[in-house]
């Protein structure tokens, strides 16, 4: 009997309320409701206890992007735990997986990237920035540029590093974050900051708050720049076309380290394979994680760039700096095979070229609902703005929660789709076909009924 068989749903509920403690949850409250028991899934598509099929709009947490069920990842899993389950990179020793992966992986980033550093996670992915950041400019002569400049309501992870990069105030409120010489501005969400401006206007703008706070600071302290491509957990922010480039003259302009956070981003999810290259950036540190393993397995790294690489092998001394997990032999191994499919299957072209366009489309569709004030989408992720009204894009008083009202309609139909304030976001499968962007569309607009009804009758419009 499968493991999920051995037990009722009200079983596993009950295991799970006395002994897991979840991430991001309000413990008492999940307690008390019961978290939903996943046991299968196949292509897009879940499966609950109970039988229930749920089209995940969100590849897991945006990680699995070839889908559920890859027969050629779980092969490779197992031919590795077979050959070599694990060892480590410590004591001057590598294994074939990591060595390989590192060389496939610096041959579909940009062309800067001929190094790679391995992690567990995207978070382990920015504590490692942190610490490389800081690390190249003591090589450099310049031990005071030790300053971070990074952006409000970015996400860079939730270590003590990753969470102070990233610029979330009920995450910094718990912990006595951010941890000293990480600071923040603002970010270029044109709905927030930029209304009175056209968008390519606006981005400019935004873009050279970083000059500000650069010469606020001082340019000889301050040591990089850390930014989502495109903020995802922030609520799909997708930036105007102008700011990245604004932002690389910026960092050109002062010499300071640009690091383009792809841990969402990377591997497609954008129509390129990193989301630097379609918002035209060229950056010196690449952190990734999720989509390198389609999240079957965790692994995460850096990618370092020339500048910084250079420095690190010529200048020697030894980086204090790493993890026992560090190039898993099953996890890399897992990875190779995973960016084998995505070019086999052309992924990244049928996003940029077929998908991405079509789901495009069938968001600005999604404009013409009464509740939403502005729908955007970036290859395959998406986010619709819920409005109390159009005009001026007003929105709900933040007590109505409109956000979590319609996200538990969507559970409540076969859809997982996340809510992030009063933006509902999507970012599926990059195996996704036009029918089942069709299909999550429908589910999307019922959704979108059934939450205008809930605002009607309860007088929040």
């Amino acid at each position: 009997m499968q493991l999920a068989q051995q037990r009722t749903t009200q079983q596993w509920q009950a295991a799970d309320a006395a002994h897991f403690l979840h991430p991001f949850t309000d413990f008492q409250a999940l307690a008390k409701k019961g978290s939903r028991i996943i046991t299968r899934a196949e292509n897009i598509y879940l499966w609950d206890s109970e039988g229930r099929k749920v089209l995940d709009a969100m590849s897991g947490l945006w990680c699995v992007n070839v889908g559920y069920g890859q027969q050629r990842l779980i092969d490779a899993a197992t031919q590795q735990l077979r050959e070599l389950p694990f060892y480590n990179a410590f004591f001057q020793t590598a294994t074939p997986p990591a060595i390989a992966l590192a060389e496939l992986l610096s041959e579909v980033t940009p062309p800067q990237f001929q190094h790679v550093f391995f992690t567990g996670s995207g978070s382990e992915g920015n504590d490692t920035v942190v610490r490389m950041v800081r690390r190249y400019w003591d090589l450099q002569g310049q031990p005071q540029r030790k300053v971070i400049i990074s952006r409000r309501n970015a996400y860079h992870g939730s270590t003590m590093a990753g969470a102070s990069l990233g610029g979330m105030a009920d995450m910094h409120a718990q912990g006595g974050l951010p941890i000293p010489d990480i600071v923040h501005i603002d970010q270029p969400y044109w709905v927030q900051h930029g209304q009175g401006m056209s968008r390519d206007e606006f981005g400019l703008v935004a873009a050279r708050w970083l000059e500000d706070k650069i010469l606020e600071l001082g340019p000889e302290r301050v040591a990089a720049f850390i930014g989502e491509p495109v903020q995802g957990a922030g609520g799909v922010i997708i930036p105007a076309a102008t700011y990245w480039p604004e932002v690389q003259r910026i960092c050109d302009k002062y010499g300071i380290l640009l690091v383009s956070d792809e841990v969402i981003c990377g591997f497609g999810r954008t129509g390129r394979w990193f989301g630097c290259e379609t918002f035209g950036a060229r950056p010196d540190l690449m952190t990734f994680a999720k989509g390198v393993t389609s999240g079957y397995i965790p692994l995460g790294g850096v990618m370092v760039g020339d500048r910084v690489a250079k420095t690190l092998i010529e200048q020697g001394g030894e980086f204090e700096h790493g993890y026992t997990y560090s190039g898993h032999p099953v996890a890399c191994a897992v990875a190779l095979a995973n960016i084998g499919l995505i070019r086999e299957l052309k992924l990244v072209e049928q996003v940029h070229d077929n998908t991405g366009p079509y789901l495009a489309e069938a968001f600005a569709s999604l404009r013409e609902h009464p509740l939403v004030g502005d729908a955007e989408t970036c290859g395959l992720m998406g986010a619709l703005l819920l409005v109390k009204d159009k005009a001026g894009l007003k929105p709900f008083d933040r007590t109505v929660g409109i956000g979590m009202v319609c996200r538990g309609h969507c559970f409540a139909n076969g859809l997982i789709m996340r809510a992030v304030g009063n933006r509902m976001i999507i970012a599926p499968p990059l195996v996704m076909t036009r029918a089942q962007i069709d299909e999550m569309t429908a589910l999307i607009r019922r959704c979108l009924d059934l939450t205008l009804a809930d605002a009607q009758r309860e007088g929040w419009l």
